[in-house]
């Protein structure tokens, strides 16, 4: 497929209907901005192989499973050059759900979910802290969050 596909009115449609509910049906997409499921599954098979979509996603609620604390971690490390050896290791962990390499204080930023602050605290000692490359690191409760969306157009 083209790299040369250019993304126009009735795709940016199509992927803003997308962002608010993935799950939504072609032919509900379709129906909504006025062309055929047929064109909608053809412009997202051009916006897949273009690289524009990295991927769909089910949000699902923390809460409902349990996870009723929600907490960002500055990461400082002893060196810039363990970012890799670190992040591979921060992958292993499934209370992350976000990691990010940073400029500025932290040297990386990633977001974690528990189910309590007991949860919470063995997650730091017995795993984060853990690993080689990790200074020290800060953590931040959040109380709530007050929305979320991963791109708005």
């Amino acid at each position: 497929m083209s790299e040369n596909y250019e993304i126009d009115k009735v795709d940016i449609q199509i992927l803003h209907l997308l962002m608010q509910n993935a799950m939504m049906p072609f032919t509900e997409i379709a129906q909504k901005i006025g062309v055929s499921p047929g064109t909608i599954h053809v412009r997202m098979k051009k916006m897949d192989s273009i690289g524009l979509i990295k991927s769909s996603h089910l949000m699902v609620n923390p809460l409902k499973l349990g996870y009723g604390i929600t907490a960002f971690l500055g990461v400082y490390l002893d060196k810039s050059s363990m970012y890799d050896n670190v992040v591979k290791e921060l992958e292993k962990i499934p209370e992350i759900v976000d990691c990010h390499y940073m400029t500025g204080t932290y040297s990386m930023f990633i977001k974690i979910i528990c189910k309590d602050t007991m949860h919470l605290k063995q997650i730091l000692h017995d795993s984060i802290q853990q690993i080689g490359g990790i200074d020290r690191t800060e953590t931040f409760i959040s109380l709530e969050e007050s929305f979320s969306r991963l791109a708005e157009l």
